[in-house]
């Protein structure tokens, strides 16, 4: 019951977040759903990097790692959004944009990810070393 409350308060704290960040960035109806893309991937970033930094040297408690990596990250990025704007931008024949939505978003969220536990090693001192190869 406790882990839930943890959660419960990042997930209020995440989406708090959310709506004022996309009101920033799209505060009117646009045809490409930038606010929440960016959104993502940025949640994309942060949780491959707070997954890859709280385990061993910044080690921090389990409730609060579902606090933030769970409630927070959860609730601040959004997959059914992305779905209901992919949804919409076809009913607006905009198959060519909504195709791009999904192929940026895939493939930049991996790449984001990627370059966050990336950074994280790096940060810990783990990060993979380049050989010479003469």
């Amino acid at each position: 019951m406790r882990e839930l409350i943890y959660i419960g308060i990042g997930g209020f704290v995440g989406t708090a977040a959310r709506y004022g960040v996309q009101d920033l960035i799209q505060p009117e109806e646009g045809l490409f759903p930038l606010a929440i893309w960016l959104i993502n991937m940025a949640g994309c970033f942060f949780l491959g990097w707070f997954f890859t930094v709280t385990p061993g040297k910044w080690s921090i408690g389990p409730e609060l790692r579902l606090c933030i990596g769970t409630g927070f990250t959860g609730a601040f990025t959004t997959f059914s959004t992305f779905t209901v704007d992919v949804v919409r931008l076809a009913g607006m024949s905009e198959l060519f944009l909504g195709l791009l939505y999904v192929v940026l978003s895939v493939a930049i969220g991996i790449s984001m990810s990627e370059i966050g536990i990336r950074w994280g090693k790096w940060m810990l001192g783990k990060a993979p070393r380049k050989e010479n190869t003469i």
